[in-house]
């Protein structure tokens, strides 16, 4: 007989008092994504946590990870460079844009201070100068930075000054470092970033540190802790490691002693992720399929043939042979007979007698890998905010779906870049720019007096790399059409359309006009100037 099951009256996890709490049922998300009873989510119950329980302390293993793809994986090679050559490409170059009208000066007067002082920061910028290592122009450096930022979630920079030196007036120096060398003092933090060791305290000041963060009691950021070397350098371990503390911003200026380009997106976040981290398992994934693939094809490519024979009762090739022929053969003949088989294309050979021949099969279909493996970079690039075209530059698709992939990425690299600009570019031009009117090399009344004065002087944009081109026609006119009816302005449009100045643009085209008047020749001009390309008027007569 079998027997009878018992059943026990379930306890609620927490006190109630008596009182039976009500279950919350078909209202909002309780039956969809927040269900605890559908089969496919019963067993899905992740745990949102603090930014350092869900940041810092896996920031080791991301990085660790993230320069692996990089460094090893062709897809996760090409998502970062992607993303840097689009966004930073040979450097955003800097055209000042103050604001004139609050400085009282005219629209002229300002263009003028605009031209000299791009070409005074051209100097110092064009320059190895500008590098406390002396290796790199601030644009090179704008690439190093970026790409760290992507790799390791977050660049940094260190403003200092040397004395000048004879190829430049400037004393301003940029000083890269990696991001690893951010992290707690004197503690096992600085190997491991396990979650009870993400965070401590200054005994100082009572501050928090969180990864090499010091911030006070607002959760301000205060100052920054800086090792003297990579924590885990496995080239030089023995060397004493050191750790400076660095305020984050200078105490009379105000201005930053230290850069972070990172975007963080939480509101306690004081370190960044890296820009593989949402996809670190699929590539890597694909990594495998694909090189699993590649061996498995390789293999099948070799050419193999097998010897059998009705005659002999061995596995051994040798043994075979001495089977077909009733004479015993000596090694070095049996090796003569098998050396001097050819399989050369045309060829013809003799075998002994009751030697059969059967070859394999190099044959190999692939005809899932490719679309299954397209399948899983489309996924990589909408997690990257990257089209699949754009990601692996392959535009197979009409004219209007492959511009459509370009303005997407377009969008996305903008908006990185103007996140780089505030991050980098423009504290890097306003720190120089503070240097240039210190010692008179460039000219700017009331600046530092006030700081509405000093924004209106420091203003300024950049531009990078542009958006190719898929139809330089439908490009241009579009460009026209928007300087025509006063969307957008003639620089601008140069900037972003061919990566060219538009002064310098306007400057050329009239010595370019001058050189064919004076060899007789009709010049052509815009259809805005109301002659036709002939010279004539096109107006209504």
């Amino acid at each position: 007989m079998a027997k009878r099951r018992k059943y026990y009256q379930s306890k609620a996890r927490h006190p109630t008092n008596g009182v039976k709490m009500p279950t919350v049922k078909n209202s909002g998300y309780s039956e969809g994504g927040a269900s605890h009873t559908r089969a496919g989510l019963r067993a899905y119950n992740p745990i949102k946590s603090s930014t350092q329980a869900d940041v810092d302390a896996n920031l080791s293993t991301l990085r660790n990870r993230s320069s692996d793809l990089f460094c090893n994986s062709p897809i996760g090679s090409a998502a970062l460079n992607v993303a840097r050559n689009n966004t930073i490409g040979a450097g955003l170059k800097v055209s000042p844009k103050i604001d004139y009208r609050t400085l009282g000066i005219t629209a002229e007067q300002a263009k003028e201070w605009q031209r000299n002082t791009q070409r005074e920061f051209e100097l110092w910028a064009g320059s190895t100068s500008c590098d406390l290592y002396r290796k790199n122009n601030f644009y090179d450096m704008q690439d190093v930075i970026y790409l760290s930022y992507l790799m390791d979630g977050d660049g940094w920079a260190q403003i200092k000054y040397r004395p000048s030196l004879p190829d430049s007036p400037y004393c301003l120096r940029i000083q890269l470092f990696e991001a690893s060398r951010v992290c707690n003092p004197y503690s096992a933090s600085a190997y491991s970033t396990a979650p009870y060791l993400v965070e401590m305290s200054n005994p100082k000041n009572g501050n928090r540190i969180v990864n090499g963060v010091e911030i006070n009691s607002d959760g301000a950021v205060i100052a920054y802790w800086i090792a003297s070397r990579v924590p885990m350098d496995l080239a030089n371990p023995s060397k004493k490691l050191e750790w400076t503390r660095v305020e984050a911003f200078g105490r009379r200026t105000g201005r930053p002693n230290v850069l972070q380009i990172s975007h963080e997106e939480r509101p306690e976040q004081y370190r960044g992720v890296p820009y593989l981290a949402p996809v670190i398992e699929i590539i890597k994934q694909i990594s495998r399929y694909a090189n699993a693939e590649l061996i498995a094809a390789v293999i099948k490519s070799y050419f193999a043939i097998f010897f059998t024979s009705n005659t002999a009762e061995t596995n051994d090739i040798y043994d075979v042979m001495d089977g077909t022929g009733g004479e015993k053969l000596s090694y070095d003949e049996k090796r003569e007979i098998l050396d001097g088989i050819d399989l050369a294309a045309g060829s013809a050979n003799l075998l002994p007698e009751g030697i059969d021949v059967k070859a394999v099969d190099g044959s190999r279909t692939m005809s899932t890998f490719e679309p299954f493996t397209n399948a899983l970079v489309t996924q990589v690039g909408a997690a990257l905010n990257i089209p699949a075209d754009v990601l692996m530059s392959r535009f197979q698709a009409s004219y209007s779906a492959s511009r459509g992939a370009l303005l997407q990425a377009a969008a996305l690299f903008k908006t990185r870049r103007t996140w780089f600009v505030r991050d980098f570019c423009q504290p890097v031009y306003e720190a120089w720019l503070a240097e240039a009117v210190a010692i008179g090399r460039v000219r700017a009344p009331g600046y530092g007096t006030d700081p509405l004065i000093t924004k209106a002087w420091s203003k300024a944009d950049w531009f990078g790399p542009v958006m190719g081109m898929l139809d330089p026609v439908k490009e241009v006119t579009g460009a026209a059409l928007r300087r025509k009816y006063g969307f957008s302005s003639g620089e601008r449009e140069a900037a972003e359309l061919t990566g060219s100045d538009y002064d310098d643009n306007i400057d050329q085209i009239a010595l370019e006009n001058a050189t064919w008047e004076k060899h007789g020749l009709s010049v052509p001009v815009a259809d805005n100037t109301g002659k036709d390309a002939e010279g004539g008027d096109t107006k209504n007569e």
